[in-house]
């Protein structure tokens, strides 16, 4: 497997496992959601936009303006989160997973732009 491939599975795993907790409420999802003062019905407005970001990032190399598309969205929903936490008062270690994310769609979009699958 060459990056481009490790990190589009890797962008697709990530964004999908959370998508699906937040559509399904499952764990500490109901109370994250309360704690960012959204309903479960919110994130799971949010878990479903995840997972279609998960969806279009893995067809980013077959259609790229897809993935393209699909990655900012994702983009977009990390500014939220990063917002939401700094909105409820949490600490760095809140931050880094939002951050670290949107680093690795920042690489997937360079290497969409730039990579021949």
């Amino acid at each position: 497997m060459n990056l481009p491939t490790v990190l589009l599975c890797l962008i697709a795993l990530i964004f999908a496992l959370l998508g699906m907790a937040k559509m399904l409420a499952l764990g500490p999802m109901p109370k994250m959601a309360a704690h960012a003062g959204f309903s479960t019905t919110g994130y799971r407005v949010i878990g479903s936009l995840e997972l279609a970001g998960a969806v279009g990032v893995t067809l980013g190399p077959v259609v790229p303006p897809i993935g393209a598309l699909a990655a900012t969205g994702l983009l977009l929903l990390l500014a939220g989160a990063v917002a939401t936490h700094v909105r409820t008062g949490d600490r760095l270690p809140k931050l880094i997973p939002a951050v670290a994310g949107a680093a690795l769609i920042g690489c997937y979009l360079v290497l969409l732009a730039g990579t021949t699958w």
